[in-house]
């Protein structure tokens, strides 16, 4: 994670100029845009803001469809809004786009517990009310940048954060990713998330401190990344379980979408500590050679496409001083399929 996101939990992040006031206005436009308004939206305007808030809506939902409709829910409010006295537009938008992704994070945490409940109704397992996912992640091929990802790149937050965050309540996410990620004064957070400003930053707090244990910073280098999992699979290749162990951490993590495991799979599958990650891997050796180089969420890591072209996982790595500390596997055939690959087909 980056050490932007762990300031001090005593200091604020300086107010954006011209942003008081934001929040209030964000809720005038929310309710302006249920009731029909002035359409008095800009396009240019809003267009200059727009590669901004896609990476709000990303790192607040997970999801590259769900942050794409909450920047166009964004426009719809813009659009119905006299703005015309507004000193700071990014800052209302920030703060507009904020109160729609909290309220998606609400809906999506009630059919959670609605499912959990009637998991428990029917006889079914316990667990967790809140179950993590993997994120969509933002990929690009190693060697060819894409422009249209540069945005989201070029200040990317690592696939280990964002499934971590999936384990925030909603409220506890919006205050962190506003206020750490994007630098949203406590006081224009507070409205959003019916709290007082000390209570929001209480809840940044917290969830600061649950990041912080479960997703570390990782190595800047991306060479030095790249050494880490060119080595991973080089090990995993010829079933050398002691270069694995090598090149992994003692206590890391390994988090798959579990969709290897069927389609009635609700919860990722997390395996713990070098030795239980380092033989599931020599396991899949076969796919080493089909692993295709790639950027996860600006990290080095690797698309898996099979011999008949379809894409079969992708996986992010952290690492850590050298050693990979967490790995991430997405292979969903249906999450594959709505991702766009084709960099990687040849």
């Amino acid at each position: 994670m980056d050490e932007n996101f762990l300031a001090a939990e005593a200091a604020d992040a300086p107010d954006p100029a011209g942003a008081a006031g934001a929040a209030q206005d964000a809720g005038t436009a929310q309710d302006a845009g249920t009731a029909g308004g002035a359409g008095s939206g800009d396009v240019d305007s809003f267009e200059a803001h727009r590669p901004h808030l896609r990476a709000v809506g990303y790192r607040m939902l997970g999801s590259i469809a769900e942050a794409e409709d909450a920047v166009q829910d964004t426009w719809l409010r813009y659009d119905r809004t006299d703005t015309s006295e507004v000193e700071n537009l990014g800052g209302w938008l920030t703060t507009v786009i904020g109160r729609i992704c909290l309220n998606q994070l609400r809906s999506r945490a009630q059919r959670r517990e609605e499912s959990f409940e009637s998991r428990l109704a029917a006889g079914g397992g316990g667990g967790d009310i809140e179950p993590s996912r993997i994120p969509d992640p933002l990929l690009r091929r190693a060697d060819a940048p894409d422009p249209e990802q540069e945005v989201l790149l070029a200040d990317s937050v690592g696939l280990a954060l964002m499934v971590v965050m999936e384990s925030l309540a909603p409220a506890e996410r919006v205050s962190f990713v506003l206020h750490d990620m994007f630098a949203v004064p406590f006081e224009e957070i507070a409205p959003l998330v019916e709290k007082t400003a000390a209570a929001t930053r209480q809840l940044a707090s917290r969830a600061r401190r649950k990041v912080q244990g479960r997703a570390p910073a990782p190595d800047r280098d991306l060479a030095c990344q790249r050494v880490a999992v060119d080595a991973f699979f080089a090990a995993t290749r010829t079933g050398d379980l002691d270069a694995l162990l090598a090149v992994l951490a003692p206590d890391v993590v390994l988090r798959a979408d579990g969709a290897a495991a069927g389609r009635e799979q609700r919860r990722p599958v997390v395996l713990n500590g070098a030795r239980t990650v380092a033989g599931q891997a020599v396991m899949f050796r076969g796919l080493s050679p089909y692993a295709r180089p790639a950027l996860v969420n600006g990290a080095a890591g690797v698309v898996v496409i099979g011999a008949n072209g379809r894409p079969m996982s992708i996986m992010a790595f952290t690492v850590v001083g050298g050693v990979i500390v967490a790995i991430d596997v997405l292979t969903d055939p249906d999450r594959l399929a709505a991702l766009d690959l084709t960099a990687f087909a040849d």
